[in-house]
């Protein structure tokens, strides 16, 4: 509406201009018609430009500046006269003129007009001016207004966000200083094995952590409610504290597996954790109780579970008259067996030796001890040397009364192959604990083994030193089977090699060196009371054989038991073999000796005068080598009990026989017996180990 009525006005005030216009226009038109009537004509006579008035420098400028002028310089070229020229242009540029003020008056209408409407412009454009001066006022106290009204925005959001945060500062406050009365109701009146129980116990210490905190900021919302959570406190502690303690006292109940109730504590497990915040002194006494009950529980259980065991134990056992005990050992399987049931293997009439009873009595000791230490940590909250110290306090009178009885036992001991069992038991028993990575019953494997290893060692020594002072003559008989004490060697050693295998130990292994050695030097003292070199050669072989293959069945083949008896028996069977092939084939034998140490030296032709010697030795060997083969495999097979031994001597002695006959052949091959008639009597040597592999025995 606004535009329509600027454009109107605008419109009138162009008509009144022009009209205006037009007036002036026919006014001016009549002034200049009547100025050009009266003003003469213009006349300027002839231009003279030598004259003196002008100063000469400026004249030479002028005149250099015209020459360069385009058309001067035509006109110069024309020859044109240039006053003539010049009056000219004058006379041109009047009339110029005149036709210029002719078109002036001629459009002056419409510059009157133009002059108008330029005018009436102006004013329009002023008006405008001021309405857009008005605007921009307006729009800048719009703006001082926005400002303003984003000043009071961020003041009130300033003020919203710190009210928020004092709201919830307020409502947590507010929340954890209220007491709804589900919980009220709950602690009062539910049991405590319900799920709700336990979940408002969780709140009521909450608050009462809350409920501490305030009191140290001197709160004062926090005396309204601290009557109210303290009675909840002590109805809690009352409920919790006959709980546990009934839990407890259901240990003592004969033929009860205390394990069962050990789980259900450890799902209130908070149940402690609650009391030891909020009432120490009941947490002290149901701690104390707790350890009480248990210490009976396992020192009665173990004392009585202890004497069970040895009216199962063997009667007979080794006494120091006894020479390194037996050879029967525990299996590594049985090392980690179920435990035996007394009352079962006398039902069974079964006897179980002293590592047995020993082995099962500690790994009771190992499960319960491993479970109860875990209990505690995990019940009571305790680790370290806390644990450790509350561990010792239940367990401490059952270790100390098997530390006892295991003292007497070995003060009087002289099995020293249950001694080292019971040693490995507890080696094995305590990397399990370190396994489990549970350290409760670390000092009282280090007690055990301080008992057992200075026993091991002495009996060990007893029987070095019993070895040693043995008198053959004294042992009655002798024939040339395997001595029973070296029978009894054999499986000492070799039960003490195979358990020591697990765990090795160095002064073990010396001792075993010591009576290794003993008992070498002992059989050679028993060889010599035979008076023939043979038997002497028949026992140790038979001696030798038996402790190698006692130590082979549980050693391993490179320990150095088994790799120094396999070097004095195949020593030994070599020096045999010659022993008896000496008696039929001596003749042969000492000549091919003595051929062949003639032959290294080159002085063989110290023998070619031996022709009868050669002569009755081939023919000889020809007529009675089947005989004697079959003699020697005979007595070979009477004087060994190990028939694969025997077997293995035979075969060494006839393939020795051969290579000595092959020695033979080659000797008599050389130049100085070649010319011999009776060389074409020797047997063939491939006939000859044909024959020989048919007295080679089978078994």
């Amino acid at each position: 509406m606004a535009e329509v009525v600027v454009t109107e006005t605008v419109g009138s005030d162009v008509n009144t201009a022009v009209n205006s216009t037009t007036t002036a226009m026919a006014y001016l038109q009549d002034e200049i018609k009547h100025e050009s009537e009266t003003v003469p004509a213009l006349n300027l006579g002839d231009l003279d430009i030598t004259t003196d008035e002008f100063i000469l420098d400026e004249v030479d400028i002028h005149i250099q500046a015209n020459l360069e002028d385009d058309l001067v310089k035509e006109a110069l070229k024309t020859g044109v006269d240039l006053r003539q020229y010049s009056k000219q242009v004058e006379t041109e540029l009047q009339r110029i003129e005149q036709a210029s003020i002719k078109d002036y008056i001629k459009e002056s209408q419409n510059i009157a007009s133009l002059h108008n409407q330029i005018t009436a412009c102006d004013s329009i454009l002023e008006r405008m001016e001021g309405m857009l001066s008005g605007f921009q006022n307006d729009l800048s106290s719009i703006s001082s207004e926005i400002q303003t009204l984003q000043q009071q925005s961020v003041s009130m959001n300033v003020r919203l966000k710190n009210r928020q945060a004092v709201r919830s500062h307020l409502s947590q406050l507010v929340d954890e200083l209220v007491v709804p009365g589900a919980m009220i109701s709950v602690i009062l009146e539910s049991a405590v094995t319900e799920q709700e129980f336990l979940e408002q116990l969780h709140e009521l210490n909450n608050k009462i952590n809350f409920a501490k905190e305030l009191s140290f900021r001197e709160t004062l919302a926090c005396s309204d409610i601290q009557d109210i959570v303290d009675r909840l406190k002590i109805k809690a502690v009352t409920k919790i504290r006959e709980f546990i303690l009934q839990k407890i006292y259901s240990f003592r109940k004969p033929m009860t597996n205390y394990q069962i109730p050990q789980n259900t504590l450890l799902k209130f497990r908070f149940f402690y954790q609650f009391l030891l915040a909020n009432e120490r002194q009941v947490a002290k006494e149901i701690r104390d109780e707790y350890v009480d009950t248990m210490s009976k529980i396992y020192y009665s259980y173990f004392k009585s579970y202890s004497g069970r065991l040895l009216k199962v134990q063997y009667e007979e056992v080794a006494d120091k008259d006894d020479l390194m005990g037996r050879g029967a050992v525990l299996s590594p399987a049985e090392l980690e067996g179920p435990i035996l049931i007394p009352h079962t293997a006398q039902r069974g009439d079964c006897r179980y030796p002293y590592e047995t009873l020993f082995r099962s009595q500690h790994y009771a000791l190992l499960d319960n001890g491993c479970r109860e230490f875990l209990f505690l940590s995990d019940f009571f909250m305790v680790t370290g040397n806390s644990a450790l110290d509350l561990f010792n306090c239940i367990m401490g009178k059952t270790l100390s009364m098997f530390l006892k009885s295991m003292s007497a036992y070995v003060s009087d001991c002289y099995d020293s192959i249950a001694v080292f069992l019971c040693i490995h038991i507890i080696l094995r028993f305590r990397a399990i604990t370190a396994k489990r990575n549970i350290p409760a019953l670390d000092k009282y494997w280090e007690a055990v083994l301080e008992l057992l290893w200075p026993r091991f060692e002495l009996i060990l020594e007893m029987n070095i030193q019993s070895i040693r002072n043995t008198d053959p003559q004294k042992l009655g008989l002798l024939d040339t089977r395997p001595h029973y004490i070296t029978r009894r060697y054999a499986e000492f050693s070799s039960a003490i090699v195979s358990i020591n295998q697990t765990f090795p130990n160095q002064r073990t292994n010396t001792l075993l060196g010591q009576l290794q050695v003993e008992v070498e030097n002992f059989v050679l003292k028993m060889a010599a009371e035979f008076p023939s070199r043979k038997d002497q050669l028949i026992f140790l072989i038979n001696n030798y054989d038996m402790m190698l293959s006692v130590l082979m069945e549980r050693a391993a083949d490179d320990s150095k038991e088994v790799e120094g008896f396999q070097q004095l028996l195949l020593a030994r069977t070599q020096e045999f073999i010659e022993e008896i092939l000496s008696s039929p084939f001596g003749g042969m034998i000492a000549f091919v000796k003595e051929s062949e140490a003639l032959m290294e030296k080159g002085q063989l032709d110290r023998l070619k005068n031996d022709e009868a010697r050669i002569t009755q030795l081939i023919r000889g060997f020809s007529s009675t080598w089947k005989q004697s083969v079959e003699a020697l495999s005979q007595d070979v097979m009477r004087s060994f009990t190990n028939f694969k031994n025997g077997t293995g001597i035979i075969q060494g002695a006839l393939t020795q026989l051969i290579q000595y006959y092959h020695g033979f052949h080659k000797v008599l091959s050389q130049p100085t017996f070649r010319s011999l008639a009776v060389r074409s009597e020797l047997i063939n040597l491939h006939h000859l180990m044909v024959e020989v592999k048919k007295h080679k025995p089978n078994f």
